[in-house]
């Protein structure tokens, strides 16, 4: 009998991965191109291909769901950063190229809208800070506790240093998506960088 429900049962798991991926998908589209005040439910189940309940299956409502898209999206900048700095050997240089991969990373579409505008404002900074030190942030601060233990890096409370420079990249991200010369907001991060190293 268990072996005959486990086929039915994985189909249904998959029946289920894919409709929060679609979900999921479509609400980040959305939210990315008109943000999440202005888009609404009906146009996420529609462009999902799902139904009204199918949401409400999934998410409680159009925050949480909002939620999943800016985890998700902090996910991949994290792993685009552990991608460009996987190879280096060299603490200083890891946190270098980090932080240019953030730089790219926050440029694809809508994700400063999502990560440094529409974030903060719709899950409140409590929860923006706990989604960042799972994601993008913790990619910063493990660069940062490598190069203090190989001795690269002046010693400064981590955590207090981790968020400053959060905050700096947050900053310049806005700034390149305003218009600003992108080399340039990499220049001065790479600045305050080098001010640190030994």
């Amino acid at each position: 009998m268990q072996e005959r429900s486990r086929p039915n049962k994985t189909r249904n798991e998959v029946r289920t991965a894919r409709t929060r991926a679609a979900l999921i998908d479509a609400a980040r589209q959305l939210f990315a191109e008109k943000g999440f005040v202005a888009t609404g439910t009906p146009e996420i189940v529609k462009l999902a291909g799902v139904t009204r309940g199918a949401l409400y299956h999934h998410f409680a409502d159009k925050n949480a769901l909002f939620q999943a898209v800016v985890e998700a999206e902090s996910r991949q900048v994290a792993t685009e950063i552990s991608q460009a700095t996987a190879s280096q050997d060299s603490a200083i240089q890891a946190l270098r190229d980090g932080s240019k991969a953030y730089f790219r990373a926050m440029q694809g579409p809508g994700r400063v809208r999502l990560l440094l505008l529409d974030g903060p404002s719709v899950l409140g900074p409590a929860t923006m800070q706990r989604i960042d030190e799972e994601g993008a942030g913790s990619t910063l601060k493990a660069g940062l506790q490598e190069a203090m233990a190989a001795g690269e890096l002046s010693k400064v409370p981590l955590d207090a240093l981790a968020s400053a420079l959060n905050a700096a990249f947050d900053r310049a991200a806005l700034d390149i998506a305003g218009g600003q010369n992108a080399s340039n907001s990499e220049a001065a991060i790479d600045a305050i960088l080098g001010g640190l190293f030994r």
